[in-house]
């Protein structure tokens, strides 16, 4: 890793260089990257005030999302879409599909794709305030949800208002452009952060499974192949918690099984623990400093990560202090991986 002053150029590790693979390469790269709505100096006070300003914040993710010349790119926390980030990636050459937060959050995900490579065939986007819907429809309560009052809001005793987190996620298909017998999604989400509502995020994670299975069915009926899965995103979700096992308790993982509810419908794999091991942080404050960010992929014989991102340790004189820093725009360290789709 660079040391050098403003932002930081990573490297992709590959596996083996001595394997040559033949099949249809791809990079992605997810990364949370901080809405500029939440930059406030009470939270980021461990940060000096001109890593902070919008400016400069954000030509240094623009630089740093270009050194990766990443072929998809899942974002977190994007604030200013329709103002910068769509026009600003999109002039690189990217198409972009986004959603933006229920209610009155600012900020959304966002998956930007080279449409030279990639074509989209299909989306979907999530809104995990759909399990609060889904609570009152079953209950026959046909009513405003919406909180009349600080009190009400606070009332997380109740099912409808504690799912009601406004939190989202999108799905997209994509054929290569000169490759059209594969088929590739790519899901993008950011979950709830608050560990006193574990229960929440779990019930989040596993509605993304439901809702990304129902979509490989849609997408594998309407072009009659069988699409490769990739799922990225903040989790807010430390490795080993519920979460985590819960995403990956459909593959062959030696991570303990949660007992007291059924598997994943999906089996997935984190790219980083299959190859390296997790890493040791992937968001960095004085506070809090841990894994929250993942690129999971479904394995099999004929998709194969071939490298990683590779990321600071603890001891990074990059990483000193929290970010963000000179260094690094965001809170969060971005994530990504080399895929090959094997030839057949």
């Amino acid at each position: 890793m660079s040391t050098s002053k403003g932002p930081i150029t990573g490297k992709f590790i590959p596996v083996d260089s001595t394997t040559q693979f033949h099949g249809f390469e791809f990079r992605l790269v997810s990364y949370n990257i901080l809405a500029q709505a939440y930059v406030s100096g009470v939270k980021l006070t461990h940060s000096a005030e001109p890593f902070l300003k919008w400016n400069d914040r954000n030509q240094a993710i623009l630089t740093v999302l270009r050194s990766f010349e990443a072929d998809i790119i899942c974002l977190q926390e994007v604030d200013e879409y329709d103002t910068f980030y769509k026009h600003k990636i999109e002039s690189q050459g990217y198409s972009s599909v986004y959603i933006q937060r229920s209610g009155t959050k600012p900020d959304g995900c966002g998956i930007f794709y080279r449409n030279n490579k990639l074509k989209l065939v299909m989306e979907e986007k999530i809104d995990y305030n759909d399990l609060a819907n889904s609570i009152q429809e079953e209950a026959g309560l046909y009513v405003d949800l919406k909180p009349k009052n600080a009190e009400d809001f606070e009332d997380l005793n109740d099912p409808r208002v504690r799912l009601k987190r406004d939190c989202v996620g999108i799905m997209a298909a994509f054929r290569p452009v000169d490759c059209s017998e594969h088929l590739v999604i790519v899901a993008n989400t950011h979950l709830y952060w608050d560990p006193e509502l574990a229960d929440v995020k779990l019930a989040q994670a596993k509605y993304l499974l439901s809702r990304l299975t129902k979509f490989k069915t849609l997408v594998a009926d309407k072009f009659d192949r069988k699409p490769f899965i990739l799922l990225s995103g903040d989790f807010n979700s430390v490795p080993g918690d519920k979460v985590y096992r819960y995403l990956i308790s459909g593959s062959s993982s030696t991570e303990p099984r949660l007992e007291e509810m059924e598997d994943s419908p999906i089996p997935l794999n984190s790219v980083y623990a299959s190859l390296r091991g997790e890493p040791q942080f992937t968001n960095c404050t004085p506070d809090f400093t841990d894994t929250l960010d993942y690129i999971f992929f479904c394995p099999s014989g004929s998709i194969k990560p071939i490298s990683y991102l590779d990321l600071p340790e603890a001891d990074s004189s990059d990483v000193k202090g929290g970010l963000p820093n000179d260094n690094h725009p965001s809170d969060h360290l971005p994530i990504g991986a080399d895929f090959v789709v094997l030839a057949k």
